[in-house]
């Protein structure tokens, strides 16, 4: 943790990070935060792609469900780049998911993997700290498993743990997801 700090700090703008297994409800608890907060322009960054038959359903299944005003931003990789083309700042910001994106930026190009995917948060939550934009960020907890057994699988694992661990020391609330009901460990934490 000694990179330097989101300037999240005396702010109006939150944010939310929502951590759990696969198909714990993480995606549908973020939206309906984010449609609880009824804000106009919301952005949902999927970091999903889609390769194969499957996927493209998968996707297509999930756009559907949004609300019909937010706007999708399909960004694999390069989240920055992708948000710096924005013409019209969004109220709050839905990035789905960090695991996916992680993913996508370590097959691309392992070289500095987690200096790069950080470095790239705190780009993302300064500009939304400094256009007051609300975030809530959705990632798998990867390290209630077995330790995997290829140097890949456990550089991914290790990775995303310590992206992970850095979301949500960052982010004023923290869920996890167990069986579709969310648990807020920050506070939990905080005893």
């Amino acid at each position: 943790m000694k990179r330097r700090p989101f300037f999240f700090r005396n702010r109006k703008s939150e944010a939310i990070f929502i951590i759990g297994g696969a198909r714990s409800g993480k995606s549908a608890y973020a939206e309906d935060i984010a449609k609880e907060r009824g804000r106009e322009r919301v952005l949902f960054i999927a970091t999903a792609e889609a390769l194969d038959d499957e996927m493209r359903a998968r996707i297509a299944k999930h756009r559907a469900a949004r609300p019909p005003a937010w706007v999708t931003m399909e960004a694999p990789r390069e989240l920055t780049l992708a948000i710096s083309q924005l013409e019209v700042a969004p109220q709050l910001i839905v990035l789905d998911c960090v695991t996916l994106w992680v993913t996508n930026e370590m097959l691309t190009d392992e070289t500095d993997l987690e200096k790069r995917v950080l470095g790239q948060l705190d780009l993302i939550m300064e500009w939304a700290h400094m256009h007051d934009i609300d975030m809530i960020i959705v990632s798998n907890e990867v390290g209630y498993g077995i330790v995997p057994d290829n140097a890949l699988a456990r550089r991914f694992r290790d990775v995303l743990g310590h992206v992970n661990a850095y979301i949500a020391h960052h982010c004023d609330e923290v869920y996890w997801m167990v069986a579709g009901l969310p648990i807020e460990v920050k506070r939990l934490a905080q005893i």
